[in-house]
């Protein structure tokens, strides 16, 4: 398969318009509670195009899970994926320019009135995904355009410093794309996921230098184009969502060796389904029972029971109610999912039975252009 461009298929502007933001069905009173007064930072697109998202809106949840706009952040733009500081009061931002990206830092110690501080280069294109190393020090930064994960130190009020290392992948058969970097559970392991190296590269960091040394390059077969993992909860299992392939590769995770092993691989969609359908963002609950797969193209969440540390699909695939879900995050309560439809310009929240692990019919819906991410601070 052909690999995929950044940004496919964007421009669907009469959707979001005829989506709105109105209620589809009524909650209860006590999905009303769980996520009253909470405040949900959306990030969306801001490059020329059609149309044109925000940047980042900050959103608070009055009426259970409903996202309502409290206003927009000047001065950050293609916000495309967010972090939080280890105590909460910092947010780290990507600033998806091409072919120069950004990451940027807020204190939010007042979550509802975000306050910029500083802006450094990503010292490559596209910059896709962001992650804060557990000791607070470095910000890690994937650029998806130039394949390579930039390092910036953080100082104590939230500045990011130059940066103090940049390291360049290679793919065998296709430019590399890294799409995500992340620390493993242990904080012991920098991962970063390659989309166009079929690959997910293990790196330690060095604290005191800020620098990255390879320790793993776990290669994929041709053309999975791996986009992100996420952990299970107990450390010992990496699932791996491939956007070339609709399928997600269950791992064994060794943290004291620092290495990955590649295992079974489950489809997300039917055999049935026309597609072609495009993996975008994978999430395990809580409490390692579940996980989830939203699929462009198809425009639904895949479910997965995890059992042993490998995963069953259950059923049918839910819908989105929305076009190219590219994100989608577990609400505080763990009680529904929040999906990004980037194209139709729209978050839906969808209800999810914690006992089955199964995903309801759209409930909620916020609109705002070209979404990319939700994130809140647990």
């Amino acid at each position: 398969m052909a690999e995929l461009p950044r940004r496919l298929f964007l421009g669907a502007a009469g959707a979001a318009a005829a989506v709105g933001a109105t209620s589809l069905a009524g909650l209860t009173s006590a999905q009303a509670a769980r996520c009253k007064g909470r405040v949900f930072y959306v990030g969306s697109y801001t490059s020329p195009g059609a149309p044109v998202g925000h940047g980042l809106d900050v959103t608070t949840t009055s009426n259970g899970p409903a996202l309502t706009l409290d206003h927009t952040v000047s001065g950050v733009s293609d916000a495309s994926w967010f972090a939080f500081s280890p105590d909460g009061r910092i947010l780290f931002s990507t600033n998806e320019g091409v072919p120069d990206g950004h990451v940027t830092s807020l204190d939010v110690r007042d979550p509802a009135k975000p306050r910029k501080i500083s802006t450094q280069p990503s010292r490559g294109s596209a910059p896709t995904h962001l992650c804060v190393h557990p000791s607070g020090r470095y910000l890690l930064t994937a650029n998806y355009g130039t394949g390579s994960v930039v390092v910036h130190p953080i100082a104590r009020d939230g500045r990011l410093g130059a940066s103090t290392d940049l390291v360049v992948h290679h793919g065998a058969e296709r430019d590399a794309h890294a799409h995500q970097v992340v620390v493993d559970p242990s904080g012991r392991w920098v991962l970063s996921v390659d989309l166009g190296a079929d690959s997910v590269y293990v790196y330690s960091l060095d604290l005191k230098t800020g620098k990255l040394k390879q320790h793993q390059q776990l290669v994929l077969p041709s053309g999975a184009g791996p986009r992100h993992l996420a952990f299970h909860p107990n450390g010992r299992f990496a699932y791996i969502a491939q956007e070339l392939r609709p399928e997600v590769t269950v791992a064994t995770w060794d943290a004291a060796a620092g290495k990955l092993a590649a295992g079974a691989v489950v489809p997300a969609v039917d055999a049935s389904s026309p597609g072609p359908n495009y993996p975008g963002e994978i999430e395990v609950s809580a409490d390692g029972r579940f996980a989830y797969v939203s699929v462009r193209g198809e425009n639904t969440v895949a479910t997965f029971a995890v059992k042993d540390g490998g995963l069953e699909r259950l059923g049918a695939n839910a819908t989105t109610g929305g076009d190219w879900p590219r994100h989608l995050v577990l609400d505080p309560g763990q009680r529904g999912a929040y999906v990004s439809n980037q194209n139709s310009g729209t978050v839906t929240w969808l209800p999810r039975d914690t006992a089955s692990g199964k995903l309801g019919a759209p409930q909620r819906v916020f609109a705002v252009p070209s979404v990319a991410t939700v994130a809140f601070r647990h």
